[in-house]
């Protein structure tokens, strides 16, 4: 049974390097690159697979096309992640990373991906409509890919929720406020998106709350997980507010950090446990993958390891 189903409209091979400085005009001699399967949803569900394994109840939902596509597809296969392919016209992109191993900085490059017409999108809408049962919950993640219009995720979360399915939004610009709008059960909001949110800045972790409180009391989510990178996170809910405070790892790379808290989250809430318990298992999946270069992301020992670590909840 599928309990949570990822869908990435806008995936990406993600491919990673590094560099010992980077320089204009120069040939930058890089070392071998890595790559990895990418895109929001697509990241969660390698993330949930790594943490539950075979008793993983998740199934990631991807349209990709091209040569790309087909490796972005074997990639997945190599993790084992459950996976379902819908095939576009278009070719899948590749985002790049390099390192700069002489400062640590990392420079990201960021493609727009592959369009996807009114048929593609529609096959999309069709599939989640034919899954039976319905997932438990519905993961939103990511860009919306070239050629859909910005309410793409407000529709399918109507759906969604007419199904009796919970969806979990981590997005940004017009698609995340036209979604929030339709309702959902859980956003992920960063800092700087949240502040476009409530149209005004968000200087102190009070104001970052009323924020928080306010898209729970306007019946927008019923649970705000807000990510602040070094600064830990906030959960919010009508019952409870939570300060996740940051754990004390040595960081290599912040790719795919955010991804880690929402599988995290979302892997605890599925076992029915507590919002207290989910933030913390959250917490200690992203703080794992602050550990591995590019988007290799956690490692489910680590993981382990610091969600045994001192609570980080208060």
């Amino acid at each position: 049974m599928i309990e949570i189903l990822t869908l990435t409209v806008n995936p990406a091979v993600d491919v990673s390097t590094a560099v010992e400085r980077v320089v204009d005009t120069h040939k930058l001699r890089c070392e071998a690159a890595t790559r990895y399967p990418g895109g929001g949803g697509i990241n969660v569900a390698r993330v949930i697979q790594r943490i539950e394994g075979a008793g993983a109840h998740c199934l990631a939902l991807y349209l990709a096309g091209g040569v790309a596509g087909d490796l972005l597809e074997r990639l997945l296969a190599a993790e084992r992640v459950s996976c379902r392919r819908l095939s576009i016209a278009g070719e899948t992109r590749e985002n790049f990373t390099v390192k700069e191993r002489s400062t640590g900085r990392e420079f990201r490059f960021v493609l727009p991906g592959a369009p996807v017409d009114a048929a593609e999108w529609a096959h999309a809408l069709d599939v989640f409509e034919t899954l039976m049962p319905a997932p438990r919950y519905l993961v939103l993640s990511g860009s919306l890919a070239p050629g859909l219009p910005a309410r793409a995720y407000a529709d399918i979360a109507i759906r969604a929720s007419a199904r009796g399915t919970r969806v979990v939004l981590d997005t940004s610009g017009a698609p995340l406020a036209m979604a929030l709008d339709a309702g959902v059960y859980l956003v992920k909001p960063s800092l700087g998106e949240l502040a476009e949110l409530a149209g005004r800045p968000l200087a102190d972790e009070a104001a970052q709350v009323a924020a928080a409180r306010q898209i729970v009391a306007q019946r927008r989510a019923q649970i705000v997980a807000l990510t602040l990178g070094e600064h830990g996170a906030l959960a919010v809910s009508s019952e409870e507010t939570l300060r996740v405070k940051a754990l004390p790892v040595s960081v290599s790379s912040a790719i795919g950090a955010g991804d880690s808290f929402l599988a995290g989250l979302l892997v605890a809430l599925r076992r029915g446990e507590a919002l207290r318990e989910a933030v913390r298992l959250a917490q200690a999946a992203a703080s794992a993958t602050l550990l591995t270069t590019g988007t290799s992301l956690c490692d489910a020992a680590q993981v382990r390891r610091l969600y045994g670590a001192e609570s980080p909840v208060c």
